[in-house]
């Protein structure tokens, strides 16, 4: 029955829709910093000169900065969250104590401003945990642009979460969330929120790094490198001689345009390879020169590229000329142009790994949500787009692909700990309810709503989202109303009741009476969420048909998934409605088997009420 799944890597058309209401408007930050680090004692220094222009329509007073590398420091917000949540992240505990709690002060990351100007004129500041408050010298007044020249010194921590040093595969340093970096003001006000656990919001505009660093150290990450004459290390052409370098440092120079965050990443001992896909991107992969880990790294590189292929044709074409897949971290974490992972896995979970990452360059890279509020539009979507991609490029040949998601997410129902998709990613009680909302749900809301309107439909929905969205910071209901204009129908009760509620589905086949004339069966909805019905029936010949009964108020119906077979459409179900009837012109003798969601794509909670067969 899940055969018809194939048809959701059909691509979709090119659709005329507009865009966000009209009004929207978002920030814009230039940064060109200049940064050396010292890799005997993992400081740093630079300076910062920030371009940033209020496309808003008020005046701003102040500004906010993340300043991320003082979560890593004992008693801070991020420690305290640790030690008080039941089930931490057991990456950043050790014997369930927290890594943090012990750093010491050589260990620790900090991160502050030695001096900020404003337009050459100093400003007022203060460091609160990792969030810079400034007081503006002067309002920086509606479609008004001012210039911020901040002088910053940092310590990187050793490798706890995403970012840091020395990791626990000997990565040396890990950049991320590593620079002072603007909080982002949108239609719902400034989003400086302090770094706790998870997940980021940042301002589009483009990136001038230079990095002065150890010779030694091979750099990758975010961005073009401007001067790959002067670095060797795989950067420059085959047969270009490299000059010798006076002195113990390079400077390497990266600039990104139009993205939203910056990654680097560095090591003595990263093997660097590329391999330029025909028509683009080019792929950059940098591992340590480990002689266990280099087949399974040699191996992922072509998968990187059907990989790219995959997304590029059933999302939308990548943006950029670079791709680079980066040994570090401590799991796997997307960013700009890039991502980190921990290289030491099987061949399967390395490309597992990639592909989700990779994905992300769709759903977070370019469609900018604000994952703090809404994970589940980043992990959810990317988890339902990488599930599809490794079905194919890995060959696994699953009938339903996202069998896991929709399990995580019943067992998330079934613990009694789910909050609303609409909880801050900070602010769930259990770090497992945070993983299965996001990932688990998130992925279901997808495959679901391929459901209610239609894998084919589902899949334009997704390509016209991108080609509406991307460059922009999308919310929840950009997504359902892209999918309304492309199908007519009214889908907002979908949206509310799967994001904003714990409300679940379960429908069931409450009753099946008949003559030798015609069957009647009566359905009845448990569970308050709504949804419209597709009902196969059986019969002693083999033959099957279908009945659809729609939502009443999705003012319309989804195509014939099955267009094989057979369907009646049936009158609409009022939802307030708590049973339905409806009328089969076949005697119950001849009737075998009764079946509610033939697809096994509607997240019915309850499944034993959904088939009846003839005793």
């Amino acid at each position: 029955m899940m055969r018809f799944l194939l048809i959701l890597l059909v691509l979709a058309g090119v659709f005329s829709l507009q865009g966000q209401e009209n009004g929207y408007w978002q920030q814009h930050v230039d940064y060109q910093m200049d940064v050396t680090v010292d890799v005997d004692d993992f400081t740093f220094s630079g300076t910062q000169k920030l371009t940033y222009t209020n496309n808003s329509p008020e005046t701003l007073k102040r500004v906010f900065y993340h300043m991320y590398f003082n979560a890593f420091q004992p008693g801070s917000e991020m420690d305290m969250r640790l030690q008080q949540i039941e089930d931490p992240d057991r990456r950043m505990v050790t014997d369930g104590e927290s890594r943090i709690a012990d750093l010491k002060p050589d260990e620790i990351g900090y991160m502050r401003a030695t001096s900020l100007l404003q337009d050459s004129k100093a400003v007022s500041y203060q460091l609160e945990g990792t969030i810079l408050e400034v007081e503006l010298a002067e309002p920086i007044p509606a479609g008004g642009s001012t210039q911020l020249d901040m002088t910053f010194e940092g310590q990187v921590p050793l490798q706890i979460r995403r970012s840091g040093r020395n990791n626990r595969e000997g990565v040396a340093l890990s950049m991320s969330q590593w620079y002072p970096k603007m909080a982002e003001y949108d239609f719902e006000g400034w989003h400086a929120h302090p770094y706790i656990a998870r997940e980021f919001h940042g301002v589009w505009g483009d990136f001038d790094v230079k990095l002065t660093i150890d010779k030694r150290y091979v750099v990758g990450g975010t961005g073009y490198l401007q001067n790959p004459q002067e670095i060797g290390h795989g950067y420059q052409a085959p047969g270009t001689k490299v000059p010798r370098v006076k002195g113990k440092t390079l400077t390497w120079h990266f600039k990104a345009p139009n993205v939203h965050d910056f990654m680097w990443a560095a090591d003595p001992d990263y093997i660097h390879d590329t391999l330029e896909m025909e028509n683009g991107p080019d792929l950059h992969f940098f591992y340590k020169n480990k002689e266990e880990i280099i087949d399974n790294w040699k191996k992922l590189q072509p998968k990187t590229a059907e990989a790219m292929t995959f997304f590029n044709k059933n999302v939308g074409p990548y943006p950029y000329k670079q791709y680079s897949v980066i040994q570090g971290g401590d799991g796997g974490m997307e960013y700009a142009m890039s991502t980190l992972v921990t290289g030491e896995r099987s061949f399967n979970s390395l490309v597992g790994v990639m592909v989700h990452e990779l994905a992300h360059s769709w759903f977070q890279h370019v469609l900018a949500t604000n994952e703090s509020k809404h994970a589940w539009m980043d992990e959810g979507f990317t988890s339902f787009i990488s599930s599809l991609c490794m079905n194919s490029i890995m060959d696994q040949q699953n009938e339903n692909p996202f069998a896991g998601s929709y399990d995580g997410y019943y067992r998330l129902v079934g613990s009694g700990k789910e909050q609303p998709q609409t909880t801050h990613s900070d602010r769930y009680e259990y770090n497992a309810a945070y993983g299965a909302s996001a990932y688990s749900k998130g992925a279901v809301f997808l495959a679901q709503l391929g459901y209610v309107i239609g894998q084919d439909k589902l899949m334009q929905t997704l390509r016209e989202y991108y080609r509406l969205f991307q460059f922009k910071h999308p919310t929840p209901n950009d997504i359902i109303r892209t999918a309304e204009k492309l199908t007519d129908l009214h889908l907002g009760w979908y949206l509310m009741d799967w994001t904003q509620t714990t409300n679940t589905i379960d429908y069931g086949i409450k009753e099946v009476t008949g003559n030798e004339e015609s069957t009647q069966i009566v359905l009845e909805r448990i569970g308050l969420m709504p949804m419209p019905q597709d009902i196969l029936v059986v019969y002693e010949d083999g033959s099957r048909e279908t009945f659809y009964a729609p939502l009443r108020m999705m003012r319309g119906e989804k195509g014939n998934p099955y267009p094989a077979i057979s369907r009646t459409v049936l009158p609409d179900w009022p939802w307030a409605m708590p049973t339905y009837t409806f009328t089969v012109n076949k005697p119950l003798s001849n009737v075998r088997a009764i079946l509610l969601d033939p697809s096994q794509l509607m997240a019915d909670i309850n499944p034993d009420n959904n088939l009846w067969q003839r005793p």
